[in-house]
């Protein structure tokens, strides 16, 4: 089987997108790879499809327990064997998966990158065949990026200690200058193809809106009103404005709820579940509130305080239209956000 029938059987795709190809072709040919391309684009079929032709396993390090378990999920339902290793398991869990992947049950496998320091998965990747190494949301490996993870600075020393140099392939959909300079030097990669496929999306419409205090609390309101049944994103910059935008939207009679970092794990967990399966199509988060998530019908992304970064407000901004429809990312400006 080849790569093209790999994408039609397991994924229903006819034909590849921008950059895909390339990027697939590179990992078979045995060289190591960095794709920057947007969200939505599709990196994930470009380590998934080449891991189902590789002779061993692909290990995905990926920072979010979310984000693996959907990867995952999607994986099983198409037909493919795939599992994760994470802090959601226990360690019986964790030992029968790795039995099964040294059975070659698995071709992909999903892993935190805290655990790539635990010995027990030191010592299954150097007794398994490990063909390829993919670090999703690669700008996590970065002091640059927004996303900084130290635990992503141990992924050299772990593929140093593995018997045979694995491909080692790299993916984010935001990266600077010098996030992608430190993506490459930091996992050491070998003459890399390397794909841009740009930052555009032509189905998101950004728009700015000068607006201070109490303006923008009415502009929210109005906004939720006119579209009372599309999902969306509210950004605010601070804890104490996700809790007071909360409670002014439910107050209002919109289904909301919200996400930060000083809610309890299992509130914030619920919470999230609320938003991606539309009991709640209105979420109010900090920035703790993203990576990964993909849920595809976000028609609204509002920022209700000016990001830290440009790069910031491209990674949340870009959780919206991520089905390919219309989507708007509105900027809520006032002088004093600077």
């Amino acid at each position: 089987m080849n790569a093209s029938k790999i994408l039609k059987t397991y994924f229903g795709y006819d034909s590849f997108r921008d950059g895909q190809e390339e990027i697939i072709q590179s990992i078979l040919d045995g060289k190591d790879a960095l794709a920057i391309m947007p969200t939505g684009a599709g990196k994930s079929l470009c380590y998934q499809v080449p891991a189902l032709l590789l002779s061993g396993i692909t290990l995905v390090i990926s920072p979010l327990i979310s984000l693996m378990q959907d990867q995952v999920k999607a994986l099983n339902e198409a037909g493919i064997h795939a599992a994760f290793i994470n802090s959601s398991l226990t360690e019986t869990q964790i030992a029968k998966a790795l039995g099964l992947a040294m059975n070659g049950t698995y071709k992909i496998i999903y892993v935190a990158p805290e655990r790539l320091e635990s010995a027990g998965f030191i010592q299954f990747a150097q007794s398994a065949e490990i063909s390829m190494v993919t670090v999703d949301e690669a700008h996590c490996i970065s002091q640059w990026g927004q996303d900084f993870r130290p635990s992503y600075l141990k992924i050299v020393d772990f593929i140093g200690q593995l018997p045979k140099r694995p491909v080692i392939s790299a993916f984010t959909a935001t990266a600077t200058r010098e996030v992608k300079a430190d993506i490459e030097c930091i996992l050491q990669l070998n003459h890399p193809s390397i794909v841009v496929t740009g930052f555009d999306r032509e189905n998101l419409y950004y728009r700015v809106e000068q607006i201070s205090g109490k303006n923008k609390d009415k502009f929210i309101l109005d906004y939720i009103d006119r579209h009372p049944n599309e999902s969306g994103v509210v950004y605010c910059a601070t804890r104490k404005n996700v809790d007071a935008v909360c409670e002014l939207l439910s107050r209002n009679g919109a289904a909301v709820t919200s996400y930060h970092a000083g809610l309890d794990n299992a509130v914030r967990k619920k919470n999230q579940e609320d938003f991606i399966y539309d009991r709640a199509p209105v979420i109010v988060a900090t920035n703790a509130f993203g990576m990964g998530i993909d849920k595809s019908n976000v028609r609204f992304v509002i920022h209700y305080n000016m990001p830290q970064s440009m790069e910031n407000y491209y990674q949340e901004a870009g959780r919206a239209g991520r089905d390919g429809e219309d989507a708007q990312c509105i900027l809520l400006f006032s002088p004093q956000d600077i």
